[in-house]
């Protein structure tokens, strides 16, 4: 696979799903459409345990697929599933330590920043990338216009990655890449879609490389 170095790439979250093997057969269509930067597997409502084991399972499909595997909140789960990453959604203090602790070993990525003071103080920590928007946030076709102006203002300004949430069709990752967020996550666009996820994928990438403005250097 080759990866477009110069363009947004596509971010997916792994979508709440009671069952484990659809959970994991949705995710390998999914990275079988083509170039897929990184994923991020939330833990929502399941407990430690059962958490541990779908991490395993889904780190290995997505890295075998040559993707950066992101455990959500739990570094423990993080580490025992040999993930790439962590993303960190609490506090400032728990982020500054996290980041102490796992960099530069692991990809440490921060979210929360939901106005423009807030991620000001996420960038002071040096963290890997930052995310604007929810992981349930693509509610509407489109990209919250919200997310989409701090992508904007966050890119033209601040030389740390951040990935922007899009909506929940595939169409929504060209405004997003417009903005000049370096990644565009998708969940409902890719895993709620009715032509299949390796279909969107490949639609979003497809999108991207015709209508993405290129990254400069």
């Amino acid at each position: 696979m080759t990866e477009p170095d110069n363009r947004c790439r596509i971010v997916l979250i792994v979508p709440d799903d009671a069952d484990a093997d659809h959970q994991a057969k949705l995710l390998t269509e999914a990275m079988s459409g083509g170039d897929v930067a990184s994923v991020i597997v939330p833990q929502y409502g399941l407990d430690d345990q059962a958490f541990q084991k779908r991490a395993e399972v889904l780190v290995q499909i997505i890295q075998n697929a040559g993707a950066a595997a992101i455990i959500a909140g739990d570094s423990r789960v993080a580490g025992r599933a040999k993930a790439d990453g962590l993303h960190m959604s609490g506090s400032l203090e728990e982020l500054g330590e996290t980041i102490e602790k796992f960099t530069p070993k692991m990809i440490v990525g921060a979210g929360g920043a939901a106005e423009r003071h807030t991620a000001l103080e996420i960038g002071e920590l040096r963290p890997d990338y930052i995310f604007f928007g929810r992981f349930d946030g693509d509610i509407k076709p489109e990209a919250h216009p919200k997310n989409m102006a701090l992508a904007e203002w966050w890119a033209s300004m601040i030389e740390i990655p951040c990935i922007a949430m899009g909506g929940n069709d595939a169409e929504s990752v060209v405004a997003v890449a417009e903005s000049g967020a370096e990644f565009v996550a998708l969940r409902d666009a890719v895993f709620a879609n009715g032509d299949g996820p390796a279909a969107a994928v490949a639609r979003a990438n497809a999108l991207l490389d015709e209508k993405a403005p290129r990254f400069e250097g």
